[in-house]
């Protein structure tokens, strides 16, 4: 892989593997990802916490499957947030869906690979258009491994989110009717997995931001006063690591536009 871009805020979260672990329950409460015995796994989400998502990844994949889950993670975040070139995003997250389809197809029972792929392939979505994505019938696809994660882990709430946001996403994009129809996407199941989301994980930042997303594609300029007050939530909230610092620095973007 190429040199990926630096974490824009070096030394906010210089944190080593012990700490990480003392950490691990707020961490990892969106995802309810375990916390790793095998010290070269702790490690790779060390790197990843830090903000160090290329280093993380490299490690990752020298982890085994474990380690694997904290890689496509990292790179999901690193290309969500830090990759400007449209193409190399793109290649990013068909990188991290690829990897996460085959962990999860040896893995089934792996509710974060599952994650993972629809996370992946959502983001995918987004880059290409979600209009495209949906003609190329890739909608059925984040859905059902979404819906598998959530199945495996009923208290994963960033796969919540997901899928909160592919309900959403599909609806403003073809409508409440052809949504439904053709892709099972609905208005009131949206919403309650963004609810149940931030019920589960309520200091989530992107939770707030995605819900407030998702509150005016479900239903309108209507919702932009609460969906404002969401995303000055998320801006004032105490991040505890690198991902949720940028998902901080998100939130103050959207409410300087």
């Amino acid at each position: 892989m190429g040199k990926w871009a630096a974490f824009p805020y070096p030394g906010e979260f210089d944190l080593d593997a012990g700490e990480v672990a003392c950490r691990w329950a707020r961490l990892h409460a969106g995802d309810a990802e375990p916390l790793p015995q095998d010290p070269a796994v702790l490690q790779a989400w060390t790197l990843f916490h830090r903000g160090e998502f290329q280093r993380a990844a490299e490690a990752g994949l020298q982890a085994g499957s474990a380690g694997t889950v904290a890689a496509i993670k990292a790179t999901c975040i690193h290309a969500t947030y830090l990759e400007k070139k449209e193409k190399a995003q793109l290649d990013l997250f068909l990188d991290a869906a690829q990897r996460a389809q085959t962990l999860a197809l040896h893995e089934p029972a792996n509710a974060a690979a599952w994650y993972l792929h629809g996370y992946a392939l959502g983001r995918y979505s987004q880059g290409i258009s979600v209009a495209r994505a949906l003609a190329q019938g890739l909608g059925g696809t984040v859905k059902e491994s979404l819906e598998r994660a959530i199945k495996l882990q009923p208290r994963h709430a960033e796969a919540h989110t997901a899928l909160g946001a592919f309900h959403a996403e599909v609806i403003d994009k073809v409508g409440a009717l052809i949504g439904g129809m053709t892709y099972g996407a609905k208005r009131e199941t949206g919403l309650k997995l963004y609810q149940e989301a931030l019920r589960l994980h309520p200091h989530s930042i992107i939770g707030l931001i995605e819900y407030a997303n998702g509150l005016v594609m479900l239903e309108g300029d209507a919702r932009l006063p609460e969906a404002t007050a969401l995303y000055e939530r998320a801006a004032a909230a105490q991040p505890m690591d690198a991902a949720e610092r940028l998902n901080v620095a998100l939130a103050l973007a959207e409410l300087q536009e």
